[in-house]
């Protein structure tokens, strides 16, 4: 066994579905499986004080679990997620762990010793709110390894289609694109959109025109991007097939709508769009939020 696959669970049926994704993941690398939960130390609650002859206060005081009681659901919960993962791939290892801390720390942390995270769209106690707010944009940026977030429905054909800005930061993404490809025996469709305003400044053509391209070149140079980012990897995955499909129009629009057919979604955290220092585009954010399918985002530099 080489490599370890990191799985956030909170009982929620999309951890559920998060857990059957990771251990599948696992078992395709040949990587170890770990089913990770996180929960908060509980605050004590106190009685509010009241003044002689004040009437009670309405409904019982909120539930106060100590932490030897959250540590005790806690396994229950991660003993569920383990059996579920090896029921779904018996020959991979699993190990698990239950840590005190915010569940997002908590992750972070562990993606330092991991290839891949994985987590459900949405889920209850430490992880609620998983897209509806900056907690999965926290993980996708900061994490350190690619992170792969799970609805509960998920399509088992269809191609893994890889969002390319041509960016040097995007270039991670490439390859986790077609090795996932690879090992799903999938097709894969390279994907990039764009529109006059995210395209590179052309040369002046003339100086009376500085800004002036003859009719269709701006096309033909976005055809020529995808074609140099892709190159070499044909020849390291021949047995990729690969889709080359070149949009005019908003990049966010176009993946959001090719993901309906497919099996993954896989872009960088950052394209040549965004801002420098920016840790994750809004392509990216807006995958994380309206996709149709899973969504890697795979960060460079790792």
């Amino acid at each position: 066994m080489s490599g370890l696959v990191v799985v956030g669970v909170d009982g929620s049926e999309s951890s559920s579905a998060a857990v059957e994704a990771a251990a599948r993941e696992a078992g395709a690398r040949g990587a170890g499986l770990r089913v990770v939960h996180a929960f908060v130390r509980p605050v004590p609650y106190a009685l509010p004080r009241l003044s002689p002859g004040a009437a009670s206060p309405l409904g019982p005081p909120p539930l106060d679990v100590s932490e030897d009681g959250l540590r005790k659901l806690a396994g229950g919960l991660v003993a569920e997620a383990v059996g579920r993962a090896r029921a779904t791939a018996p020959d991979v290892e699993v190990s698990h762990a239950v840590v005190t801390g915010d569940p997002v720390t908590v992750l972070e942390a562990q993606s330092r010793a991991a290839e891949l995270v994985v987590v459900g769209s949405r889920g209850t106690g430490g992880f609620v709110g998983l897209l509806a707010g900056s907690t999965a944009v926290h993980l996708v940026a900061h994490g350190r390894c690619p992170v792969l977030v799970v609805r509960e429905q998920q399509r088992a054909d269809g191609p893994v289609v890889l969002g390319v800005d041509g960016s040097a930061a995007g270039a991670p993404a490439v390859d986790f694109a077609f090795a996932t490809a690879e090992r799903r025996k999938a097709p894969l469709v390279a994907l990039h959109a764009w529109t006059t305003w995210n395209a590179p400044m052309p040369a002046p053509q003339q100086p009376s025109a500085p800004y002036a391209n003859p009719p269709g070149a701006l096309a033909e140079e976005e055809e020529a991007l995808l074609s140099e980012a892709l190159a070499g990897y044909r020849a390291r995955y021949p047995g990729v097939v690969v889709e080359h499909r070149v949009v005019h129009g908003p990049t966010r629009e176009a993946l959001i709508d090719a993901s309906r057919s497919a099996q993954l979604m896989v872009v960088g955290a950052r394209g040549r769009g965004g801002f420098a220092g920016l840790l994750l585009g809004s392509a990216s954010q807006a995958l994380l939020h309206h996709a149709h399918c899973p969504v890697a985002v795979v960060r460079g530099g790792r």
